[in-house]
């Protein structure tokens, strides 16, 4: 309750800053059109000038701009090209003075509302329900709509503000094909990766261990002494079973087959299982992701675990899975020491991984700890 109460305080309190920004865009915008009347067909005063009220305008976009990142939370771009920017503050006066007119509208409920905490006191309670309940319970009415108004005004303030400052369509669709064109240069990275890795842990596990069985084999047949053979026969079939274990861990790190038989969940209920030290699980899925974000997730959380066994000194590590709003949230948490670097190779790989699913990756791991790894990834 503390917290919506502060939200609306905060809207409030945005929403009476443009209104008061209001009057100083209509008089800018007045004086802009003046001016460019004054200095019709005076092209070269009239292209010094403009460049002046560009100025101011972006100026002034700027400072409203920072006005919403602060008192609404809205992540708008800076403004680049006066055009907009005055179009922009031509534009908004309006919203501003609508702003004005639902504060006012709250003033008044918020007036009326009172009388039912000291309105008995000036009218006798026999006539308090006919005189002052209706107008008491109105003005709390009037209180509310007026509160829903206030985030419409911010909601089209902010709207607003990214239609005219935001990039363009081109712009966008530009930055759009660079994200991709990065993402798909990390996806051929990480699989190059992968298939290092895997190419590795086969040469430097399974290939060695095959090489000894092969000869223990080999000395086995060689030999004249049957106690000797038998022995060497019992190293080969040791060294076989060594051999199914690592040949089994590539192949789980290659692809677990829990996920295709028990979806995520299991997968990291089987991670939590191979740990060496205690993992704590919290999955709160109410419906099954896409296949491709279900690994995703359980690569993140595979290496994160492996991460804080090897490097960080962790006594527990704690994994939240859970959707929401269509995008699956990972949380990977352990209590070592901190310090993990985001550019090192396996956050690197994972980072590449997320953003492949135009998911977002993040790594929070100051001296000292704790490290905590998210993943975002959209499911839709």
């Amino acid at each position: 309750m503390r917290s919506f109460l502060s939200r609306r305080l905060r809207v409030a309190v945005g929403v009476l800053l443009g209104l008061l920004s209001a009057v100083a865009e209509l008089v800018l915008t007045l004086a802009s059109g003046l001016w460019l009347l004054l200095t019709l067909g005076r092209s070269g005063a009239g292209r010094g000038e403009r460049g002046l009220l560009a100025r101011v305008a972006r100026a002034w976009a700027e400072a409203q701009r920072r006005r919403m990142a602060r008192w609404y939370g809205a992540e708008i771009a800076p403004p680049t090209k006066g055009a907009p920017a005055l179009a922009f503050v031509a534009t908004r006066w309006p919203v501003g003075l609508l702003g004005g007119m639902v504060l006012s509208c709250a003033l008044v409920g918020g007036a009326y509302a009172s009388l039912l905490l000291w309105g008995w006191l000036v009218i006798d309670l026999d006539r308090w329900v006919v005189a002052m309940a209706p107008s008491g319970f109105g003005g709390l009415f009037l209180l509310f709509l007026s509160t829903q108004g206030l985030r419409a005004v911010a909601l089209m303030d902010e709207r607003l503000a990214r239609h005219f400052l935001g990039p363009s369509v081109r712009q966008r669709m530009q930055l759009r094909i660079g994200e991709l064109a990065e993402s798909r240069a990390g996806v051929v990275e990480a699989v190059h990766d992968e298939r290092r890795r895997i190419e590795r842990d086969l040469h430097d596990g399974v290939q060695q261990r095959l090489v000894a069985l092969g000869m223990l084999l080999g000395r086995a047949r060689r030999t004249p002494d049957p106690e000797k053979s038998a022995a060497l026969l019992r190293q080969a079939h040791e060294e076989s079973q060594q051999a199914l274990v690592e040949l089994r861990e590539v192949a789980w790190r290659v692809y677990p087959a829990a996920l295709d038989e028990g979806g995520l969940a299991a997968a990291l209920e089987t991670v939590a299982e191979r740990a060496a030290i205690p993992v704590r699980l919290d999955c709160e899925l109410r419906v099954t992701p896409p296949q491709a974000a279900q690994a995703v997730a359980y690569f993140v959380a595979a290496e994160a675990v492996t991460n804080a066994v090897k490097h960080s000194g962790a006594s527990l590590v704690t994994v939240h899975a859970q959707d929401d709003e269509g995008v699956l949230r990972l949380r990977v948490e352990d209590d070592g020491r901190g310090g993990a670097d985001p550019g090192g190779g396996g956050l690197l790989g994972l980072t590449r991984r997320v953003a492949a699913l135009d998911g977002r990756f993040s790594v929070a791991s100051p001296a000292g700890g704790p490290t905590v790894i998210t993943a975002e990834l959209p499911c839709v």
